[in-house]
């Protein structure tokens, strides 16, 4: 399984972060030793000092692929779900200053939140894919709120895209982008995450 993370998905997160709105999409990898385990709390590093939560809308993969036309692009995926991509923001910050990867910051273990439950897209009711609506909430309090049709590349878009440099196979996991609101999370959080009124995660941070 690989874990396909995308950058800069979000016009407002993108400002926040002092980033331009890219041209194209910016993805990464996360190893499948990132995936946290089911029901087990998130643990800081102890080698960051400002470790920040994104909350993304993931999608899965459902067949083989590569070099998908965007038309085609709805046949290569069967369910939704939700995540955390947990990122060391003071060790990327340092990382691109030097010019150098960032998968340190990024693809640590427990880094990648994907929840238990996955709807499958032919359930989903309205505008599909481009009407998602979901939010992280901090102690009970949102901290991230975000709509799928607000993403800068589609899903359809995301997947033609990747799948023109790397074969996407069954089960890979794509993180499509955090909106606004991104912020450190500090032991004794609680992070719960929705796709609408449903709680799709629950983690506790230590």
């Amino acid at each position: 399984m690989k874990i396909i993370c995308i950058g800069r998905n979000y016009a407002d997160h993108a400002s926040e972060l002092g980033h331009t709105v890219p041209s194209e999409p910016l993805f990464f990898l996360k190893p499948d030793s990132a995936v946290l385990a089911h029901r087990h709390p998130f643990y800081l590093p102890d080698w960051s000092q400002e470790v920040h939560y994104e909350v993304e809308l993931l999608v899965r993969i459902s067949k083989l692929g590569k070099s998908i036309a965007p038309e085609f692009a709805h046949r290569y995926c069967d369910a939704i779900s939700l995540g955390i991509d947990f990122t060391a923001r003071d060790v990327q910050a340092e990382l691109k200053s030097m010019g150098h990867p960032w998968e340190k910051a990024k693809a640590f273990d427990g880094s990648a939140v994907i929840s238990r439950d996955w709807l499958p897209i032919d359930s989903l009711t309205g505008g599909g894919l481009q009407s998602i609506g979901f939010r992280l909430e901090r102690n009970g309090v949102v901290v991230q709120e975000g709509q799928s049709k607000d993403m800068i590349f589609s899903i359809d878009q995301l997947i033609a895209y990747v799948s023109k440099f790397m074969t996407l196979k069954l089960g890979d996991v794509l993180f499509t982008g955090t909106p606004a609101g991104v912020g450190p999370a500090h032991p004794g959080d609680t992070l719960e995450g929705f796709i609408g009124d449903r709680s799709m995660f629950r983690v506790p941070v230590r």
